[in-house]
């Protein structure tokens, strides 16, 4: 039998017949119910941004638990997308059993504490004003990059265990979406660790300064690699099968190139969108 060329669909999952979510929560039901939590918490941060006139940099306390929440909720939801590519053993293993209870506990650990500060109206990032706080911020980080380090380590279980069939443009984009969102969303993530907040008013939702140089701009495109990059590789696989290798590697270096102008112009003190 000829293997499969190409997914079938952006959430391939499998040739049956059953809904994605199904198959998605039948491969890695950990990790969806996750990101339902997630999902389902940003229920009562919404009536809190609604009902709550408590403002940091001129945006509401409640935007960070909801942006945190609907990051998370991604996060997880493509990496039990991307579980679909292993065999059901290695599903099944030590060691991807010990990637999805890490990012669970991480990612639960942000949430939980964006959300707390958020209800005291305290900033949870940069508050280091009593020993508490510096000692939580100092975890907060540790946490951060030990989310994204699963990222190169579920990329490193497909590259050794990957199940056959898959085109291997797809495959190829995947795993370098996978490996940038570590490389570039946790190297501007330890930048921003490192420093201090942008100054002035934030934009809407996003919350990036409106008047200063920005990195959380440069982690947003990182962190985002493991979304953007598969979507182009299923779309080249699909449409143009004969350049769909040099695309995907095309691709990476574009979306790499964004990540560094980005970067370059928050380090020069710009902002991004001047309002």
């Amino acid at each position: 039998m000829n293997p499969i060329p190409v997914p079938t669909s952006p959430l391939w999952l499998g040739a049956d017949a059953d809904p994605a979510w199904r198959r998605l929560w039948r491969r890695e039901p950990r990790l969806v119910a996750f990101a339902a939590l997630m999902l389902a918490c940003m229920a009562p941060s919404a009536l809190g941004l609604a009902l709550d006139e408590r403002t940091l940099r001129e945006v509401s306390v409640w935007v960070k638990p909801m942006k945190f929440m609907a990051s998370t909720a991604m996060l997880a939801l493509t990496t039990a997308w991307f579980a679909a590519l292993l065999p059901e053993p290695v599903r099944r293993g030590p060691a991807f059993t010990a990637l999805v209870w890490t990012l669970i506990a991480t990612a639960g650990f942000e949430v939980a504490y964006i959300t707390f500060q958020a209800a005291l109206g305290q900033d949870s990032h940069y508050n280091v004003g009593t020993p508490f706080h510096a000692a939580m911020y100092s975890l907060m980080g540790t946490a951060a990059v030990v989310l994204t380090a699963t990222q190169p380590w579920l990329a490193w279980l497909i590259w050794r265990h990957g199940r056959r069939g898959v085109a291997p443009a797809y495959r190829l984009a995947v795993l370098l979406g996978l490996v940038l969102t570590f490389v570039l969303g946790a190297g501007a993530g330890i930048m921003l660790g490192g420093g201090s907040p942008a100054p002035g008013p934030g934009l809407p939702v996003l919350g990036w300064s409106r008047v200063a140089g920005d990195l959380r701009a440069a982690h947003f495109v990182g962190i985002h690699a493991a979304q953007v990059l598969p979507l182009i590789g299923f779309a080249l696989a699909s449409w143009r099968p004969r350049a769909a290798l040099t695309g995907v590697w095309l691709a990476a270096a574009a979306w790499s190139a964004l990540w560094a102008a980005v970067l370059l112009q928050a380090l020069a003190g710009r902002p991004l969108i001047g309002l």
